[in-house]
């Protein structure tokens, strides 16, 4: 029997689980390596047995030479578009115009094949079903899916294609579309049990930063604070009190490190503590998902985003998080009408040859109309300015909702070996 541990332990070489992992594809994660895309294209093409029909045509159809090659090179299109369809699919970020190309090519080759060669091309709507129900929204998915049955009933007819089978093809069409139709709603629910996952991950780890941030100002702040007061009065104490002149140097050389220690560990303390109070991008987009959700607005950030700039300086992130925190807090308060929030990260080269880390953050709502921007946009403009960034805001595409547009140079943390120990 299979031993059903996960993937990788904590107990295990890291490496290990990698490996094992670059076989394997979890439903609705975007592929990672090679190995898992081509596991996922051989596991999709087990369903090709439908093209059985046509290629028995082509080789015992009794057509010319020149129909055997022009069918085979169109199932051959057919079959290459199909797999193209998987392999953008399967990528993050779908292209929504080269996959409604390929699935139209797809439905063209379909219709002429069955005209031009035979009704035994009629089960390639099979596949161009599954295509349609691929690349649908979910609303309209199954009505896409009747559709692409339908036109199967009506090419069968006009092809004069044995009345027996028509109604056989276009059942397994609209199955397979259906199937697939939920098949994308599964993987879709899967994708988001797993950012759930990740925001409570996230939220858990600012909570516990924030609680660590709280113990040690309550602990060490005050003793420090303590231990700086005494000091100070110490030494008002020995200017009072006539001591041996060596000893009073002595004694006030002691003090005086005391009390540079203290106000320097006090420092180090309100710096450590201001770090873990800073905002980051991955705790904001786990709260902003949080927020938006309550707000009836679907957010819609690649996975990547959350370590889009891993080198970038504690300062500049900090300033990308406040920005994704005013952006949406605008969406919720302001976006009248607004039903999608996109975020996405990119990078700019500016005319002086520095690069900018980009973060943008948009609506489809109404937009600010007239209305001036608001303390918080000025706020964070300031706030951008101090780390050398910039703020931009207008109208989104198309004229349609709120774009804001936070930009800061994108300037990476060097770690030296000796920093590197130090940790």
């Amino acid at each position: 029997m299979s031993d059903a541990r996960p993937i990788h332990r904590t107990d295990e070489h890291p490496e290990a689980g990698v490996a094992r992992a670059s076989f394997m594809n979890i439903p609705g994660g975007p592929v990672e390596t090679r190995r898992q895309l081509m596991v996922k294209i051989s596991w999709m093409l087990l369903w090709m047995f439908y093209l059985i029909y046509p290629v028995q045509d082509l080789l015992h159809g009794g057509h010319s030479a020149a129909g055997r090659v022009a069918g085979w090179l169109a199932l051959a299109a057919f079959v290459a578009g199909y797999v193209a369809l998987i392999v953008f699919r399967s990528l993050a970020g779908m292209r929504l115009r080269l996959c409604r190309a390929i699935v139209a090519t797809m439905v063209a080759v379909a219709i002429v094949t069955t005209f031009g060669l035979g009704t035994a091309f009629l089960t390639l709507f099979t596949y161009a079903s599954v295509a349609v129900a691929i690349i649908a929204p979910a609303r309209f998915a199954l009505a896409a899916v009747a559709g692409m049955a339908g036109l199967a009933v009506l090419v069968g007819l006009a092809a004069d294609a044995d009345r027996g089978d028509i109604p056989t093809i276009a059942l397994t069409a609209f199955l397979s579309g259906v199937a697939m139709t939920g098949l994308q709603r599964l993987v879709a629910t899967m994708k988001e049990l797993r950012e759930a996952r990740a925001a409570v991950a996230h939220l858990a780890a600012s909570e516990e930063r924030l609680r660590l941030a709280r113990d040690l100002h309550d602990l060490l702040g005050h003793s420090l604070s303590l231990i700086t007061l005494k000091s100070e009065l110490a030494g008002r104490l020995m200017d009072q009190h006539s001591m041996d002149a060596g000893k009073d140097e002595a004694a006030r050389a002691q003090v005086a490190d005391i009390e540079n220690v203290a106000r320097q560990s006090l420092i180090d303390v309100r710096e450590a503590v201001t770090g873990f109070r800073r905002p980051t991008l991955p705790v904001e987009l786990a709260a902003a998902r949080t927020a938006l959700a309550a707000a009836q607005v679907t957010l819609e950030a690649a996975p990547e985003l959350v370590d889009a700039w891993p080198g970038l300086a504690a300062e500049e992130a900090g300033a990308l998080a406040w920005a994704l925190r005013e952006a949406v807090t605008n969406i919720v308060r302001h976006g009248e009408g607004a039903t999608v929030c996109t975020v996405r990260a990119d990078e700019s080269w500016e005319g002086d040859g520095e690069r900018y880390a980009v973060l943008e953050v948009g609506d489809n709502g109404r937009g600010p109309g007239k209305s001036q921007p608001g303390n918080g946009l000025s706020g964070l403009e300031e706030r951008l300015a101090l780390v050398g960034g910039r703020l931009e805001t207008g109208p989104g595409e198309r004229g349609r909702g709120f774009r804001l547009r936070a930009l800061v140079p994108l300037r990476t943390v060097t770690v030296t070996p000796e920093s590197a120990e130090a940790r």
